[in-house]
């Protein structure tokens, strides 16, 4: 016959006690990690590519109707920016162009914001928001970010030096730090 005793009050605790301990253990590690370790989250900030192409040819309207080309800024610097209004990168990147756009104008230099496909009553607004005083050209068509930049990433920005040679290129929202470091060397360079 085997002798089979009755499990114990104290036998059946373990799996609760192991299972509290482990709580606690976890909850202190990563109490320790976050005390110890934590470290600021990393700035991300956009990198041009350094390019050298002919600035495409592209014909667009602005926002009266009026016919605009690239080729009409030759002998400017310009930064041509692709955007869209629902776009929260370029919507964070709209103050610094503008500032920028304000500080270098006076020396041979453009912003020209292409818009991707929105209505132009969208458009309206959205230049009214932010205060935009460089050149808004509609693209209802997506020529610029389709055709001409072969890009589909928003935003997108592109720096046409004086000769018409596009020299700059990159994806992703652009900062004051950013455009003082990659795009005033050009608009100097040149002058």
């Amino acid at each position: 016959m085997t002798d089979t005793k009755p499990a114990t009050n104290s036998h059946r605790l373990i799996p609760f006690v192991l299972v509290a301990v482990g709580f606690i253990l976890i909850n202190a590690s990563a109490y320790y990690i976050y005390q110890n370790h934590i470290t600021a989250p990393p700035t991300f900030t956009v990198v041009p590519v350094e390019v050298d192409y002919p600035a495409p040819k592209l014909t667009l309207t602005d926002l009266q109707g009026a016919s605009h080309a690239l080729a009409d800024y030759r002998g400017q610097v310009i930064l041509v920016n692709l955007w869209a209004t629902w776009c929260e990168p370029c919507k964070k990147e709209m103050p610094a162009l503008q500032a920028y756009h304000d500080k270098y104008g006076r020396d041979g230099f453009s912003v020209i914001a292409i818009n991707d496909g929105d209505p132009t009553s969208d458009v309206e607004q959205f230049v009214k928001d932010f205060d935009l005083s460089f050149p808004v050209w509609l693209d209802p068509t997506y020529t610029a970010t389709e055709k001409a930049f072969k890009t589909m990433n928003l935003p997108s920005s592109f720096v046409i030096d004086r000769r018409g040679i596009v020299r700059l290129q990159w994806v992703g929202a652009i900062d004051k730090k950013a455009l003082e470091k990659n795009v005033t060397p050009i608009i100097r360079e040149e002058q």
